[in-house]
C-alpha cells in the first residue's frame, strides 16, 4: 500500500466538507506529474489531506482512496472551473481518484511544524518550489505527520 499527501484550500473544500460528503472525488489536478502519481494510487492506499494556501497551512487529517482513477468530468465541461478545450474523449487527459475520510487529527499539525520533523527533512512536501497538489510520501514520513496529528499540545 502506498502513502499520499494530497492538498486543497481549506476555503474551497477542506477536510471537514470531505468528512461531511463522505466521499469526494479528487478533481480539478491540471500537472501532468499529479496526475500521474493520481493514476498510481490504489484503491486501500492511504493519502495525508493537507490544507494548501492557508493560514497556517498543514496538515489536517488521513483520508483514503475508495476508487482509483478515471477520467476527470470537468476537463469536458465548458462551464467548469477545470475545463481543458483540448481534452479529449477518447484518450482523456486528466484523472480523478475517490477519497473517503478515516480521521481528522486530534490536532492540526502546521507547516512549520512538518518542517522541523527529522523525518521530513527530504519530503517532496518540503522541497522548494514545490507546488504539486498530489505526491508521494514515505511510510515514515506518512507515520511520522500521523504520530503529530495525535499528540495533544
Amino acid at each position: 500500500m502506498a502513502r499520499w499527501l494530497v492538498k486543497s484550500e481549506p476555503d474551497e473544500f477542506g477536510y471537514d466538507d470531505l468528512v461531511a460528503a463522505e466521499r469526494e472525488q479528487w478533481d480539478g489536478v491540471r500537472s501532468f506529474q499529479a496526475r500521474n502519481y493520481l493514476r498510481a494510487m490504489r484503491r486501500g492506499d492511504l493519502a495525508i489531506f493537507y490544507h494548501s494556501n492557508a493560514k497556517p497551512a498543514g496538515a489536517a487529517g488521513v483520508c483514503k482512496v475508495v476508487k482509483e482513477a478515471e477520467p476527470d468530468p470537468t476537463q469536458f465541461d465548458p462551464a467548469a472551473k477545470y475545463y481543458d478545450a483540448t481534452a479529449d474523449p477518447d484518450d482523456p487527459r486528466w484523472s480523478v481518484v475517490t477519497v473517503a475520510p478515516v480521521r481528522k487529527f486530534a490536532r492540526f499539525v502546521p507547516l512549520d511544524e512538518l518542517r522541523s520533523m527529522p523525518e521530513l527533512a527530504r519530503s517532496p512536501l518540503l522541497a522548494r518550489g514545490n507546488r504539486l497538489s498530489v505526491l508521494p510520501l514515505t511510510d515514515d514520513e506518512f507515520d511520522a505527520i500521523v504520530a503529530a496529528g495525535r499528540r495533544r499540545r
